[in-house]
């Protein structure tokens, strides 16, 4: 067999990403693995490069298009055969509904708690025994389906055990949404007999009761293994065979960083039969736990893994036994292989035995990399993941130490222009969600523009109701309406400006796209909006090549003095924008040698100096970049000074970041190659940018993928929120979760928490620009940080910005601060201050409000 189809040369990688769509979804079987030439004129015959691409925008429709793949089963659902089920209790008195229902395969019974004579209170706790040891990642619950609502759960934990008896902390907390919806429960995977889900409440309240029509589990999912990336400096790969004739696919390429490269097996002249092996030194000795395996990201699904084994070696010679072995699925979403147990080795050896879809004898690798035991106070930790009644798509951390997300007119979907909204707060302090349904604005907010207002309520504007805006008030808790925008909108860029008004710009998502989507400010005073005649859209567009309708979403602004906001992206053109007036907007130069990166983002840092990370050419099929930046920008002559930092480890798009209390930014989540709705290409192992060095280090390890629709926040304690993905309805690629990140500068070795400083005394709820403020610690610091409440969707947060405080010691552990004169460098609103020791150990935040002075 000759003449296989590594590179589709003469074809983008778009275009032939559609056609393999296409041909899959229309002509299935259709190309054999004889057929390889006509395969690939067949692709370069079919692709026309100037498609408007695979998700067509009609004036006035919605931009969101679920593609097939988010279709797909994340984990397989392990087999039932041979389980048993038991409860705390069960009703068998006025019906038969033991635990055992849970598991016949028969929705139309179900297990119920005892509900005839006097019952029992809550929790309540129905057990699996698998009566065999398998890896599980998740549960799958499925509420009773009889049309009663009686018993669905509420709050939930998951627990595991081996033998029945001595259980750990859960690995999965929540809250489920009151309906009767399938809900998965995901959780860090795991190897385990027994799996136990105790219900803490009902989700309506109704009563003291638990349900459940179906329950199964699911197993390895085959991601990347929990732990840490090892660090790939100085690593060199070999493999048994490379095409170096027609393209440079050499194994090197798979350690490069870079996944729009590749190394494949020879397919020009003699092409060598499976299997295929691909060899890791590391030219180090150290303890490996898994290896993540990147499937080629430029449209072509030939040369995937499917049957593979995994051995390693100390001195390159003599492999043992495999660590791990299996079979991958046929797509191109990130793939793992856990070891059986940690291994010391130098080498590891990744062999195919056969490519997943038995298209040829090829073998191909976008990126190989290796995870061993994580150290917290070097990775991080992770606290079990929490479930949410909905999928988080927008977040806003709020004054009173509570966290605000929503996602659209439904938990788990978007669509059409419905009116309400589903809401859901979670209690920072207690760890409590609860939800609530918000009709009365007559505006759902999905895919809107955030902006945090000066006193601490929070402003949401556009997205499927599009020129609708809407503020909650966390003091009230409270919805309630302000003025509609001149121009409907939905995925814009907004920011708060110095005197309290906010600013708007673009967002072609939902509407026609012949209107400039031009800027606006509504103002704080009066509730009302003025459009900026002087501040078209057409200068910030990308060239996306799906036109204006994407080109100008999600734009990257940071308010400064007088008025002025910089746009720094994502488009790689920068521009000063004016709103006082009719406004202006005037170029700022371009972001040093970055193209486009749309859907990658961008954090204020330090005063005036921000971090941009990743992004792609394109909204969506496109190849996303580890590149980095930093805009200073005060630089000299009103021109802001970019420049290229450190890259990050992995390339993102759909990623979210946080500014971290010493300074230092975290990003989690995203996706190599951009496509939403999809876990394919994800970014599991989060990374940290040191200012001081221009470095990323990698952290420990997600759970669960976090790409289109997720989030990120800091929050009052120091730690990280992140969660979400998806909304996608009927698909498994939902995320309605999320999870706590604890940094490593929080943490000893051991995994117990640092000794932190903590501030005595009270701290006042409200200072003004220019105010001294006096503190005191229960230890000596050597800094304070204050950085405003973030608030996260569609990887842009606006509003989050760190303003580093130099105190002056009046005594052992009292400090005069300074708060800035300047409303352009301390926006008015809600802040954390921090204050950190010498070893940059922050303690958990007081919360404050910065306000105008005189107010």
């Amino acid at each position: 067999m000759t003449g296989a189809p590594g590179r589709l040369r003469g074809v983008t990688k778009r275009a032939a990403g559609l056609v393999l769509l296409v041909c899959a979804a229309v002509l299935p079987g259709l190309i054999q693995p004889e057929s390889a030439l006509a395969h690939r004129a067949a692709l370069v015959r079919d692709t026309d490069p100037h498609s408007d691409g695979d998700m067509p925008m009609p004036p006035g429709g919605h931009g969101e298009v679920v593609p097939e793949e988010a279709m797909r089963p994340p984990a397989p659902t392990l087999p039932r055969e041979g389980w048993t089920a038991t409860a705390d209790s069960e009703e068998t008195q006025e019906g038969d509904q033991r635990a055992q229902n849970a598991l016949d395969g028969d929705p139309a019974t179900l297990w119920h708690t005892e509900w005839s004579g006097d019952g029992t209170p809550r929790p309540h706790t129905i057990t699996i025994d698998m009566h065999r040891t398998a890896v599980v990642s998740g549960m799958v619950y499925q509420p009773r389906q009889d049309g009663s609502p009686n018993g669905r759960i509420g709050e939930y934990a998951v627990s595991l055990s081996g033998d029945g008896t001595v259980w750990g902390k859960p690995v999965a907390t929540g809250t489920l949404a009151d309906d009767a919806t399938t809900k998965t429960l995901r959780f860090v995977p795991a190897r385990t007999r027994y799996v136990r889900l105790t219900a803490t409440s009902e989700a309506g309240g109704r009563g003291p009761w638990a349900s459940a029509a179906e329950i199964n589990l699911l197993g390895d999912p085959g991601g990347p293994a929990p732990g840490a990336d090892l660090p790939r400096d100085g690593w060199t790969a070999t493999a048994s065979s490379e095409e170096t004739q027609d393209a440079d696919d050499r194994a090197r390429n798979v350690l490069d960083g870079d996944s729009g490269t590749l190394w494949h097996t020879r397919w020009t002249g003699t092409v060598p039969p499976l299997p295929h092996s691909i060899t890791i030194d590391m030219h180090r000795t150290a303890v490996v736990s898994g290896l993540s395996y990147e499937p080629r990201t430029d449209g072509s699904p030939n040369g995937r893994i499917g049957q593979y084994s995994v051995t390693t070696s100390l001195n390159g010679t003599a492999f043992g036994q495999p660590v791990a072995a299996g079979t991958w699925q046929d797509d191109d979403t990130v793939k793992g292989a856990t070891f059986s147990q940690p291994v010391s080795a130098r080498y590891v050896r990744l062999t195919a035995l056969t490519e997943a879809g038995g298209r040829g004898p090829w073998t191909s690798a976008a990126e190989l990399r290796l995870s061993g035991p994580a150290d917290p106070a070097v990775h991080g930790r992770w606290s079990s993941v929490i479930g949410f009644p909905l999928v988080p798509v927008a977040t806003a951390v709020l004054p009173n130490n509570k966290l605000l997300a929503w996602s659209a007119y439904a938990p788990d979907r978007f669509g059409g222009s419905n009116g309400y909204t589903q809401t859901a707060i979670m209690d920072l302090a207690t760890g409590k969600i609860t939800q609530r349904r918000v009709d009365n604005t007559k505006h759902d907010m999905f895919c809107p523009g955030v902006a945090l207002l000066a006193d601490g309520r929070v402003l949401v504007t556009g997205g499927s109701n599009a020129e609708r805006a809407s503020i909650y008030d966390p003091g009230t808790d409270k919805w309630t309406s302000t003025s509609d925008m001149n121009i409907a909108r939905g995925y814009q860029g907004m920011t708060l400006l110095p005197n309290g008004d906010a600013f708007v710009i673009g967002g072609s998502w939902s509407q026609d796209n012949a209107p400039d989507k031009g800027g606006e400010v509504w103002s704080a005073a009066t509730g009302t909006w003025r459009k900026l005649p002087g501040v078209p859209v057409t200068p910030i567009l990308t060239a996306d090549p799906a036109g204006p309708y994407r080109a100008d979403n999600h734009a990257w602004l940071y308010a400064m003095a007088k008025g002025r906001v910089l746009q720094l992206g994502p488009s790689k053109q920068l521009n000063w924008i004016s709103t006082d007036g009719d406004g202006s907007i005037t170029p700022a130069g371009t972001r040093a040698d970055s193209v486009d990166a749309m859907n990658g983002d961008a954090v204020a840092y330090d005063v005036g100096k921000l971090l941009t990370l990743g992004g792609a050419t394109a909204y969506e099929n496109a190849t996303a970049t580890n590149r980095a930046y930093t805009v200073d920008a005060n630089g000299g002559n009103g021109k802001p000074v970019s420049a290229r930092t450190g890259d990050m480890s992995y390339a993102r798009s759909f990623g979210n970041s946080v500014v971290l209390p010493d300074g230092k930014v975290a990003v989690f989540g995203g996706q190599s190659y951009a496509k939403p709705f999809s876990d394919g290409h994800s970014a599991l192992t989060p990374e940290i940018w040191d200012p001081a060095t221009g470095r990323f280090t990698a952290l420990a390890s997600m759970a669960v993928p976090r790409n289109y629709h997720s989030v990120a926040n800091l929050l009052p304690d120091g730690r990280v929120f992140t969660g979400g993905g998806g909304l996608c309805g009927d698909c498994q690629t939902n995320h309605a979760d999320g999870a706590i990140f604890t940094p490593p500068a929080l943490l000893n070795p051991d995994g117990t928490e640092k000794a932190r400083p903590r501030f005595v005394g009270d701290i006042p709820a409200k200072v003004a620009h220019g105010q001294q403020l006096k503190v005191t610690t229960d230890v000596p610091v050597d800094r304070f940080a204050l950085i405003r409440a973030g608030a996260s969707t569609h990887s842009v947060d606006n509003d989050q910005r760190r303003i580093p405080l130099t105190p002056r010691k009046t005594g052992t552990s009292t400090y005069e601060l300074t708060v800035p004169a300047d409303s352009g460098v301390a926006l008015p609103g809600t802040y954390m201050l921090f204050a950190l020791d010498a070893h940059g150990v922050p303690s958990k935040a007081a919360i404050l409000t910065v306000t105008p002075a005189g107010k």
